[in-house]
């Protein structure tokens, strides 16, 4: 049990770690795109469209790394539940809803960051340069 609740907040602990880097990428991101972003919204696109166009730069390496690992986690996994007496089988879905959580922490971490870039006025963006 001591082990079990160990591995629960090194995990709570990793993943809020991810999530302050991923939230400090966006923002890196979204700062040096605010001209591009500017010059979107006065050409016409809505805020939605900028989202969109922030988040898909995030959440793509996300699923990237989805693809690569979920076979590996598959395959350690199995052969670490091989070595107990009582053998148990890991289900599809249980990667599944993993994978649907990652993108969701991922989309709920990003998105702050691609609202306040898509609300941003576009006159002064550019007017600095």
């Amino acid at each position: 049990m001591r082990t079990e609740n160990l591995f629960m907040i090194f995990s709570f602990l990793a993943i809020a770690i991810a999530c302050l880097g991923l939230f400090g990428l966006s923002a890196y991101a979204a700062e040096q795109r605010n001209k591009e972003m500017s010059i979107r919204k006065i050409l016409g696109a809505t805020i939605g469209n900028l989202m969109t166009t922030l988040s898909l730069d995030f959440i793509k390496p996300v699923f990237i790394a989805i693809v690569i690992t979920m076979p590996l986690a598959w395959l350690v996994m199995e052969e670490w539940l091989q070595t107990f007496a009582y053998r148990e089988s890991i289900s599809g879905w249980t990667f599944i809803v993993a994978g649907l959580l990652t993108v969701i922490i991922a989309i709920a971490t990003i998105s702050f960051q691609c609202a306040k870039a898509a609300l941003v006025n576009p006159a002064e963006s550019l007017r600095t340069e």
